[in-house]
């Protein structure tokens, strides 16, 4: 149900959820009248009208010698993800700056080399996707590819919105075409590199400091890939692409 999951998603747990709509429904009531209405035994109703309290969903006003409880303005629930979200843009900020740099220190070797290798269409997507994750740190940057013509009908077959997806992010891209084919997009210079080869190698690598990444083809219609994660290797595939560049 839409309304459950959204509470839940803002912070309320089903108890919470439960007792919060009882009380929508029933207006101002006792703990008693709560518990039958929700069917929850009374002293958890107690607990989780305390919590309800506590985050500014439910008063209670004195009547005679009990309190009756009622649930405040729905709008409210709108705060509540409002600083939900500011606690989390300020977690954000604080992952990226400062407590992702101190987890890596962590890791074995420092700047040791990072190789991972993935097969198949999934794989090629979660390479492309690192593509953007990453490069979208400076955009205007961006990141350089090598691509082959053999290998283009396979390498966005998973992904066939990624190049508006990187339109979209402002992410520049240099490619150097090994062959014949290939066309131009938004945001991207590209330059053809002749070859003698008929049928140049289905190949595609890109160069994304501090990463790099060459997807091929090990069977017909089987792509496989592997990321590279050294910040020395990725300069020293990119001082090699900005020569050939300068040269094409």
């Amino acid at each position: 149900m839409i309304i459950h999951d959204t509470l839940k998603g803002i912070g309320l747990n089903q108890r919470e959820i439960d007792i919060y709509l009882t009380l929508l429904k029933l207006g101002p009531v006792s703990i008693r009248d709560i518990a039958e209405a929700s069917g929850i035994n009374r002293g958890t109703t107690y607990e989780t009208l305390k919590s309800l309290r506590e985050l500014s969903l439910v008063s209670y006003f004195p009547k005679g010698k009990r309190r009756f409880f009622c649930a405040e303005p729905p709008d409210q629930l709108l705060r509540m993800a409002e600083e939900k979200k500011q606690r989390l843009d300020i977690h954000h900020r604080v992952l990226e700056s400062q407590v992702i740099p101190d987890l890596m220190q962590l890791t074995p070797g420092g700047d040791s080399t990072h190789v991972r290798h993935y097969e198949g269409d999934d794989g090629i997507e979660f390479v492309l996707r690192d593509i953007l994750r990453t490069a979208q740190h400076n955009p205007e940057q961006g990141y350089c590819v090598y691509s082959s013509k053999k290998i283009r009908k396979y390498l966005y077959r998973p992904f066939p919105n990624f190049t508006r997806q990187r339109v979209q992010q402002g992410i520049y891209v240099r490619v150097i075409a090994i062959g014949e084919g290939g066309e131009d997009a938004p945001l991207s210079s590209r330059k053809w590199l002749p070859t003698t080869q008929s049928d140049p190698a289905a190949s595609y690598v890109a160069i994304y400091p501090p990463k790099c990444a060459m997807i091929s083809l090990v069977r017909d219609d089987y792509p496989t890939a592997v990321i590279i994660e050294a910040e020395a290797i990725a300069r020293s595939f990119q001082l090699t692409f900005d020569a050939l560049w300068d040269k094409l």
